[in-house]
């Protein structure tokens, strides 16, 4: 029987839409002898595993040279820069595409076996603050708070995620609530301090978007990051999902390293 393959996440950065939309094709057909590709919702706060970023657009470079710890990037197009990222010209083809994208892929997997290997944490990527040089954002993600202390709290339609996620992090790092009332989710964010709170979107009965605008209307619960876990059948609204007050976005199934990775950075828990 065959294996399904876990996709290779990759974040787009810089590109238009129109050069965006072309990758993501580009990426679709990649041969099934190698790894295959997902690209990320602008939204979403999964680590990537690696980035393609538009070689002629500077704010872009410039966001992978403010991250905290170097990422596996492609360079599409732009001149040579001397900073170590592999780089493929435009126009792209895709046998190219695909022969450099599995490289840095193979890369990644080695590195990742000699963390483990060591004992050594992975650090979230991206930096929690934004930085500017001038009027030019180096960071896309907006200027927040730093986390702070106060329970995660999971809307589910069952404790199975809460009881996963519990485990993967220890009751004495991080006290980790469950309920399927959209009220009592309301209520426990309202009597207890919540820094996290994540909302199963298929969660029955309840409107994710209305839980979030209530949970974020309360006093002190400006700083309550509510994060979106999605399935594939959900169609996720952006404007609505801002104007609601919602920090991000989770794809289902969610890999551990994820949620990890996500947890420091907007809770207390470190590594």
């Amino acid at each position: 029987m065959q294996t399904k393959k876990t996709p290779t996440a990759v974040r787009l950065l810089g590109f238009q839409p129109a050069d965006a939309t072309a990758i993501t094709s580009l990426l679709a057909e990649a041969p099934s002898c190698g790894p295959n590709y997902a690209c990320l919702h602008e939204d979403s706060l999964q680590e990537p595993d690696v980035y393609l970023a538009d070689g002629e657009n500077a704010c872009a470079m410039l966001r992978l040279i403010g991250m905290r710890s170097a990422p596996l990037a492609l360079q599409v197009g732009g001149a040579e820069r001397g900073n170590g990222w592999k780089r493929v010209a435009r126009p792209l083809e895709a046998a190219s595409l695909h022969a450099m994208l599995a490289q840095l892929v193979a890369e990644r997997r080695r590195a990742l076996e000699h963390q483990c290997a060591c004992g050594e944490p992975p650090l979230p990527e991206r930096r929690r603050r934004q930085r500017g040089i001038g009027e030019l954002a180096v960071d896309g993600e907006a200027l927040r708070q730093p986390p702070h202390d106060g329970k995660v709290l999971i809307v589910d339609g069952g404790g199975a995620f809460r009881d996963h996620l519990a485990q993967l992090v220890g009751a004495q790092r991080l006290a980790v609530a469950w309920t399927d009332s959209a009220p009592a989710a309301v209520r426990l964010c309202d009597e207890t301090p919540v820094s996290l709170a994540m909302i199963n979107t298929s969660t029955p009965g309840i409107d994710p978007y209305a839980l979030c605008e209530a949970i974020k209307a309360q006093e002190g619960a400006g700083r309550t990051a509510v994060v979106f876990l999605v399935g594939r059948a959900f169609c996720y609204d952006t404007a609505r999902a801002h104007s609601a007050g919602v920090r991000g976005l989770l794809d289902q199934p969610v890999g551990d390293r994820s949620l990890v990775a996500m947890l420091m950075r907007l809770t207390s828990m470190t590594g």
